[in-house]
């Protein structure tokens, strides 16, 4: 026993060993994280697991690393995975664990803010809802219901991952982990509470013992073993609250999210890589891109109000998982340069002289091998030539040239080289299930359903008055019915000479539909969280009874803000205006409620509820009829591309697929007197509303719905219409790069890095080179454009200029016709570089992938 006893103690120390061995310590001083005793430059990509699928999580990740990035961060969604209290979920688009396993596979780290709370533009900041109805209970403050529950699901997440062996101090790759989000901002409304909340949240994080840091953004009265960081469009000047803090900047936002009835926002690549250039220039050592995939917001996971199901963000990688060029080219460009000035960077302390009254460089090292310097020119209008070194140097306005060598400039965050694209949605009518093969046809059947308007089944109750829409469906569903009657007397003027009274309404929010004796009369949204919304109804009447069902929708409940969780929606005043007796006001008499709709409750979009009513099939689906579910069966659009779903025909509703949830769809328009730009001057400080399109255009046309979603035949789309469209017009899309492009000026350097050893700084090479890259399994396959010489325009629009060589079509075609990728030297051998003198020449392709 006692042999037994002794080799099975030596299989534990040996497998202790093993598993210490695997372990990596990750500590920080003020310069960086300290990753087994090495300090860490690195790079972050915010991929929202639920905001994807699972099978696009593994190219999502591969996507990022490709562009240079080192590290995934995702927040966990609290009402996702805790859907009552206690009952937890981790299924399908909610399996954390699978999504942090493909990130430890792809080797690489991750930041995990658990949070709970996460804003994010997600239906009530991520808290679920039933926690409001917590007898007590009061969101983010010195709240013992609250910080209970909150408590409970940060230990059970912790201990998942612990479970998984998923932290650093493990062997796994989470090497962060966050607790509270962006809480600075309203810890002041909730007075002593609210500091006292903070100081709960951070001990109550690090009292889990994960073996790895803990961070709040945003939140300057951290503790001194809990990091603060900044979420900001630039954070080159933030510093942390201690001076043994590193620079850790969680959310850089190249984009912005949409709202329906908004303008669609962009921001340029040159001034994202501008903020990433600055950040690290001035000490930062951590840098995570809020969204790097913004993703989609299925089903109603969106926040708001109002915005939208897709959550694109204008990010890196596009909401369909394509990278979005030239900007995420461009960024990947601006990481391996600043990864060429790492040891510099995070071994010597910088240097910073002026070069001028809006120009500046900071200098890190003495000159020798260890040497990275970084040039700005802040001027948001001019470019300008300084002197570093005896060098002169050109540096556009607004701009940061990295020099990792302290002489030769790789990058210059302006001067964008990098590949581009053209991204089209290309249309294909939906396909009959069960059609010829070779035939692509429209939707032979449609099947139908109308609900009734107002109350259908047994009411729910009847109250004297309104009730608080959110506090009544609990956000079970956006409905809720409010209905009432009213008498009208057959000698009113409005039914003698065909007049309509008006139908005045008041509302919180968020949207609504009137129906007049079933007859849909008009439809009004707007926000009333200050103020309720108002809005008049024209509407017929008749002499007797009347109803008045008036359909009301929440779009995303508030996600952010003291307090937000008691913010309301719903009707506060329905008045009658055009009867003989003036004014009548409705708001206190007696309404009778509805939760929800009828197909909504009996499951129509679900696979066991699709027979729970007598469907009507129709040759041609009806038109501008409100309330109706729509079923279609089809195959799935052809080839492997994303696919996205063109509702831009109907009213306002939702869609499903095979039971999945695509989300709300409403192409509500934006106004045509906003500002939008053609082509956005990226030069000074961004804010989201200095480079918007779409002026008068739908906000959302194309709803993202997953390839992994579609059978090959069988299909089922369902679809709930409130106020009435055209279904003839719905079709499926795939998006695919029509065209990718280049258009580099010969002396705009590229670099390629040289091999090295591992105690030296790798050498680097500087020319100008034309990269050319296909999406997977395509291959170029014919040339729509190419010139060297003076060529202008953009990729899709080149034009030839006053200066061209006449070989350049046939040399580009020679270097890249059939090839997956190609590169071309602006160089004396390939191109007659004596055209022109005196001018500056570049090299322009457009190119097409088959």
């Amino acid at each position: 026993m006692k042999k037994t006893n002794d080799l099975l103690s030596c299989l534990i120390f040996i497998f202790s060993a093993l598993y210490v061995a695997a372990a990596n310590n990750v500590t920080y001083d003020s310069r960086s994280l300290i990753i087994n005793g090495q300090r860490k430059l690195l790079i972050s990509a915010a991929i929202h697991y639920p905001r994807s699928v699972p099978a696009m999580w593994p190219g999502l990740v591969q996507t990022a690393k490709e562009g240079g990035v080192d590290v995934i961060e995702t927040y966990v969604f609290w009402n996702g995975h805790e859907t009552a209290p206690g009952q937890f979920y981790f299924g399908g688009r909610y399996d954390l664990v699978k999504f942090v396993k493909i990130v430890q596979e792809a080797k690489m780290y991750l930041i995990l803010r658990i949070g709970p709370f996460v804003a994010a533009e997600w239906n009530y900041g991520g808290v679920p809802v039933w926690l409001h109805y917590v007898n007590g209970t009061v969101f983010r403050t010195d709240n013992e219901p609250f910080k209970h529950y909150m408590q409970n699901f940060m230990t059970y997440i912790v201990n998942m991952m612990k479970k998984e062996k998923f932290f650093a101090s493990q062997g796994g790759p989470i090497i962060l982990s966050q607790v509270e989000n962006e809480y600075g901002f309203y810890e002041g409304a909730y007075g002593d509470a609210g500091k006292a909340y903070a100081s709960w949240a951070a001990n109550m994080a690090v009292s889990q013992n994960t073996g790895v840091p803990w961070i709040m953004c945003q939140q300057w009265d951290t503790p001194k073993y809990v990091i603060n960081t900044c979420n900001s469009f630039y954070c080159d000047d933030f510093k942390p609250s201690y001076p043994d803090m590193p620079k850790i900047w969680t959310e850089n936002w190249p984009g912005w999210f949409k709202t329906f009835g908004s303008r669609d926002p962009h921001r340029p690549a040159e001034d994202v890589a501008f903020s990433v250039a600055r950040f690290f220039q001035k000490g930062g050592s951590l840098h995570n891109y809020y969204m790097y995939h913004g993703g989609t917001n299925f089903g109603r996971t969106s926040g708001g109000p109002f915005i939208t199901t897709s959550y694109d963000y204008d990010a890196p990688v596009d909401e369909y998982g394509l990278p979005r060029l030239p900007k995420w080219g461009h960024l990947k460009e601006l990481h391996k340069a600043i990864k060429l000035c790492e040891n510099a960077l995070l071994n010597n302390v910088p240097t910073t002289l002026s070069l001028g009254p809006l120009q500046e460089v900071d200098i890190y090292g003495n000159g020798s091998e260890n040497c990275a310097a970084f040039i700005a020119n802040m001027d948001d209008k001019d470019d300008k030539i300084v002197i570093f070194h005896n060098q002169s140097f050109h540096l556009p306005a607004w701009s940061v040239s990295i020099l990792p060598d302290c002489k030769n400039v790789v990058f210059n965050s302006a001067k964008v080289g990098s590949q581009s694209s053209v991204v089209e949605m290309v249309t294909a009518e939906l396909k009959s299930s069960g059609t010829s093969p070779d035939k692509d046809v429209k939707v032979s059947k449609w099947e139908v359903f109308v609900e009734r308007a107002g109350i259908w089944g047994d009411a729910d109750f009847t109250h004297k008055g309104f009730v608080d829409h959110i506090n009544t469906t609990k956000d079970t569903t956006d409905y809720l019915w409010y209905t009432t009657s009213l008498n009208v007397d057959e000698n009113e003027d409005i039914l003698k000479n065909g007049s309509k009274a008006r139908l005045l309404i008041e509302s919180k929010g968020h949207a609504l539909h009137a129906f007049v004796n079933e007859v849909l009369h008009g439809s009004a949204a707007g926000n009333g969280t200050v103020s309720p919304f108002k809005t008049q109804i024209p509407i017929s009447l008749k002499a007797g009874k009347n109803e008045i069902a008036l359909l009301c929708m929440t779009v995303g409940l508030s996600n952010a803000g003291a307090f937000y969780e008691w913010v309301g929606a719903g009707l506060t005043s329905v008045k009658i205006e055009g009867l003989k007796k003036g004014k009548l006001d409705l708001s206190n008499s007696t309404w009778t409620y509805k939760v929800g709709v009828q197909g909504e409750h009996l499951g129509l979009y679900k696979a066991d509820g699709l027979n729970h009513v007598n469907w009507k099939s129709t040759l041609e689906a009806p038109k501008n009829q409100p309330l109706t579910w729509y079923k279609a069966i089809l195959d799935s659009p052809p080839g492997n591309e994303p696919v996205g779903l063109d509702m831009v025909h109907m009213g306002k509703g939702l869609a499903w697929l095979n039971g999945e949830e695509i989300g709300r769809y409403w192409p509500r328009k934006s106004s045509k007197k906003e500002e939008c730009v053609d082509k956005c001057d990226y030069r000074g400080k961004f804010s989201p509303n200095k480079c918007s399109t779409g002026c008068g255009e739908p906000t959302q046309r194309w709803y993202h719905v997953p390839r992994s979603w579609f059978k090959p035949s069988g299909n089922i789309l369902v679809i709930f219409e409130e106020k009435g469209g055209d279904p003839s017009q719905i079709r499926f899309a795939t998006r695919i790069f029509s065209s990718i492009c280049a258009h580099l000026s010969e002396n705009h350097p590229t670099f390629e890095i040289e091999s090295a050893p591992k105690d030296k700084d790798a050498n680097h090479k500087t020319k100008s080179t034309v990269q050319l890259k296909c999406p997977p399994s395509t291959r170029i396959s014919s040339l729509k454009f190419a010139s060297f010489g003076t060529p202008a325009g953009t990729c899709g629009s080149f034009t030839m200029g006053n200066c061209h060589d006449p070989n350049t079509t046939s040399l580009v075609e020679q270097v890249c016709l059939n090839k997956f990728r190609c590169s071309i030297e602006l160089s004396d051998k390939n191109f007659n570089k004596d055209l022109c003198p005196g001018v500056t020449k570049s090299l322009a392709v457009e190119a097409v992938c088959s």
